[in-house]
């Protein structure tokens, strides 16, 4: 039997989790025609952003997702990960893909339809695939909207405990709170903590992270990935305000 070993972009993002402690990546919408996405990746690589994610909440055409990556894929030399939304959020151009599942979706298809349906694709590509549980805490944002989620109280974070662990049991090799793209408050550092505490696989924390202050918090509560996308979007200090997340997450 073959033996199991990760890809190089995991392998890669495993590396510098060890050596820096947490790390930062930004997410970036290829819906959003109106960002020089080469530019604002740049900006965020030379700001010590470790990867670029590309995807959104809402749909992009394949023809926008494909030149977004390609732009980022020009302009940088860290690893571009694919962040789908659906079957239209996958890319040939990328280096990996976050395969991932809605872990708390009431639709079968956000659980494992729309990945069986970009699987053949995605081998095909050879993209290299990182399975990755999901969950939508908090408000939820467009992403719970979209992907029929039942939001986790943030004053459940036990239950929040229970999905993540379920998700390392089944397989996943990191698992993503996700509060939702400009949420009003990030997920809260006690229930970052609480599922930290259960898990022996990477922790990756998004939504409603806008500054240092907010992102050390949550890294020293266990975060390994903090995830940031609205930030760079709302910002023409793209690396300036990337640099102050780094420097307040990392060891």
């Amino acid at each position: 039997m073959r033996k199991w070993r990760p890809g190089r972009v995991e392998e890669y993002l495993l590396r510098r989790i060890e050596e820096d402690g947490a790390i930062q990546l930004t997410l970036l919408d290829p819906e959003r025609v109106d960002l020089d996405f080469s530019e604002v990746a740049r900006e965020a690589e030379r700001g010590g952003t470790a990867a670029i994610m590309v995807g959104g909440s809402t749909l992009a055409s394949q023809s926008e997702l494909d030149e977004a990556v390609k732009a980022i894929k020009e302009a940088v030399k860290i690893p571009v990960i694919l962040f789908p939304n659906n079957v239209s959020g996958v890319s040939r151009y990328a280096d990996a893909i976050w395969f991932m599942s809605l872990l708390n979706s009431s639709n079968t298809y956000y659980l494992i339809d729309v990945q069986a349906l970009t699987a053949r694709m995605i081998k095909q590509y050879g993209i290299e695939p990182i399975p990755m549980g999901y969950i939508i805490v908090g408000e939820g944002g467009a992403a719970g909207y979209i992907g029929q989620a039942r939001p986790i109280p943030y004053d459940h974070p036990e239950i929040a405990v229970g999905y993540s662990l379920a998700g390392e049991l089944l397989g996943m090799r990191f698992i993503y709170l996700e509060a939702g793209s400009g949420a009003k408050r990030p997920v809260p550092p006690e229930m970052v903590s609480l599922v930290k505490r259960h898990l022996s696989i990477p922790l990756i924390v998004g939504g409603g992270i806008r500054d240092g202050a907010s992102a050390r918090r949550i890294a020293e509560s266990g975060a390994d990935i903090i995830v940031t996308g609205t930030l760079v979007e709302e910002t023409d200090s793209v690396r300036e305000r990337i640099a102050e997340i780094v420097s307040q997450i990392s060891r």
